[in-house]
């Protein structure tokens, strides 16, 4: 801590004298500077932190309570995960075994992606308060459910279908495509004017429907 004298005088001319204790540039910090330097930082350390962050977003939408985490620190790591999961899934998987499975793929692609952005322009056409890539990142993280819910129904098919294991992926589907529009309404619900919710939900709910009809078309035995 440098210390400095000040002299001046004021308006009537009295001398006004006094000391000014100046922080020197020595052991501080700039307002706002991080606690780490992610160039400086290894490689490795960078992945499991990206990693943790996308671990803490599925948590989030497992357990949709917490509402701030996935608007203030969104990416789109998860959502890309998601999707390339469920394309690699469902590809190949129709009645047609001749196929390669190229069109699946595309598919989800195009639904999840294209789909997710119509979504978010329709919110910000109603005049959402949150940022384009806050709603996709939303709503790619909130795929969650439906991945786990087509997770089970390809476990379910490996054994000899009837009516009852049909019924069974018919539930599990459906279970997720509520969890999954719960989940992005929680997230995204406080960001619509109280009158224009059931305008921007909706979408939502038809979004993650068209989604979990295709697990459920995609898995048929």
């Amino acid at each position: 801590m440098d210390h400095t004298r000040l002299e001046m005088y004021d308006d009537v001319g009295v001398q006004v004298e006094g000391n000014m204790n100046i922080p020197s540039n020595r052991n501080t910090q700039s307002i706002g500077q991080p606690d780490f330097n992610t160039l400086d930082e290894p490689v490795r350390e960078t992945i499991l932190r990206d990693v943790k962050a996308v671990g803490v977003k599925f948590s989030h939408v497992l357990f949709p309570k917490e509402k701030k985490t996935l608007l203030k620190e969104w990416d789109l790591w998860g959502p890309l995960m998601l999707c390339t999961f469920m394309a690699m899934v469902l590809q190949g998987s129709g009645a047609d075994k001749t196929n390669d499975g190229g069109p699946e793929f595309a598919e989800v692609f195009v639904i999840v992606w294209i789909g997710s952005m119509i979504v978010t322009l329709n919110s910000k056409l109603l005049g959402g308060n949150i940022s384009f890539f806050q709603s996709v990142c939303v709503l790619g993280y909130c795929l969650l459910p439906t991945t786990i819910a087509l997770i089970v129904c390809r476990i379910i098919l490996l054994v000899e279908q009837n009516v009852l294991l049909f019924f069974i992926r018919f539930t599990v589907s459906m279970t997720g495509f509520v969890w999954a529009t719960y989940a992005s309404v929680i997230f995204l619900g406080n960001s619509q004017k109280p009158g224009r919710k059931f305008l921007a939900v909706y979408p939502i709910g038809l979004f993650y429907f068209i989604i979990s009809w295709l697990v459920i078309s995609h898995t048929a035995s």
